[in-house]
């Protein structure tokens, strides 16, 4: 089943189409995100404010491994494990149910925050919400972050971490070829570059890729980018700040990797079957839109929705709005039928 609102008929910033007003935020969205845009203004990322922005998010904490273990229904262990060659190691924290005897499927989840926030604890609850209904582990991945380490060293950090997982996997229960790809955002966007790599690294084989209004394209040039900016939660501003800290002056330029910028991969054929969602009021709109469309004219297998009205991020920032819940039991829903296939 596929949501699709109508999108802009325009191309690019600088292309001929003409690019209209924004798309409308959803009543109950908007009502939210005037109070937050009060804390969290559109173009509140810029270089200047990436340590601000670290600070306020480690002021308000992360999850403890007593929290993360739900009350005995997860092991928890957090490890070192080698990172990309001649990198340092990385960190991977395991969250497995601890009733399960035989070799589970594991979500391998990488954290958004624009490439310049988070660690592996980062939106973990969400994720173990699914694991805890689907009883399958958790993987998350501690990756440097830009602008200290750019591009190649996050989504390099995230491959080695995969490999990792997949090499050890029966050691930790998990099986090694029911691994798939989760990330939200920046995560969204190296989920999609990990993916990539393991198809053209002959790498570990990935069972599915879940890209959550994932950052695909360092060009912020589509319609919706234009449309967006200085609305929502992430616009225009924002996104430059994150890919110029990722990529510095090759943003933009012919030469940038699609396993920096996905969107900027010419082959989308021979991936796993993936789920892509986004809000229609968004600066990612057209260029999740245009990745899931890719996918499917490469022979691939993709589930899009873009939810009417979203902002970025609004399900977990307006949970209880109607079109939040449907968007979280979307993902919920294809998890579990990707699980009994």
């Amino acid at each position: 089943m596929t949501n699709v609102d109508s999108v802009s008929s325009g191309t690019s910033s600088s292309g001929t189409s003409t690019v209209g007003p924004p798309p409308p935020f959803g009543a109950e969205l908007a009502a939210a995100l005037r109070v937050i845009n009060e804390t969290t203004p559109p173009d509140g990322l810029r270089p200047e404010t990436i340590s601000a922005t670290r600070q306020k998010m480690a002021g308000m904490g992360s999850p403890s491994d007593e929290a993360l273990a739900r009350g005995g229904a997860f092991a928890v262990e957090e490890r070192a494990v080698p990172g990309p060659a001649g990198a340092p190691d990385i960190s991977l924290l395991i969250c497995r149910p601890t009733t399960a005897t035989a070799p589970l499927p594991a979500i391998y989840h990488i954290h958004g925050g624009g490439m310049v926030v988070g660690d592996c604890r980062t939106g973990l609850p969400g994720i173990l919400d699914w694991a805890e209904e689907l009883q399958i582990a958790v993987v998350s991945v501690e990756y440097r972050l830009a602008p200290e380490t750019p591009h190649p060293g996050p989504v390099e950090d995230c491959y080695a971490g995969l490999v990792w997982c997949a090499a050890h996997a029966r050691e930790h229960g998990i099986d090694p070829e029911r691994i798939v790809l989760i990330g939200g955002s920046a995560g969204g966007g190296l989920a999609a570059a990990v993916a990539l790599m393991a198809r053209d690294r002959g790498g570990p084989a990935v069972f599915g890729q879940m890209l959550i209004c994932p950052m695909l394209d360092d060009r912020n040039d589509t319609p919706s980018a234009v449309q967006m900016a200085g609305l929502g939660v992430w616009d225009r501003t924002s996104n430059e700040t994150g890919w110029n800290a990722l990529l510095g002056d090759a943003r933009g330029t012919d030469g940038v990797s699609p396993y920096a910028a996905p969107a900027r991969a010419t082959d989308l054929s021979g991936l796993p079957p993936a789920f892509i969602d986004v809000g229609s009021a968004e600066t990612f709109r057209d260029e999740d839109v245009s990745y899931a469309s890719r996918i499917w004219q490469a022979g691939g297998s993709a589930e899009l929705h873009v939810w009417p009205g979203g902002f970025h991020g609004f399900a977990g920032m307006a949970p209880r709005a109607a079109v939040s819940r449907d968007a979280q039991a979307a993902p919920l829903r294809w998890l579990r039928r990707l699980m009994s296939t």
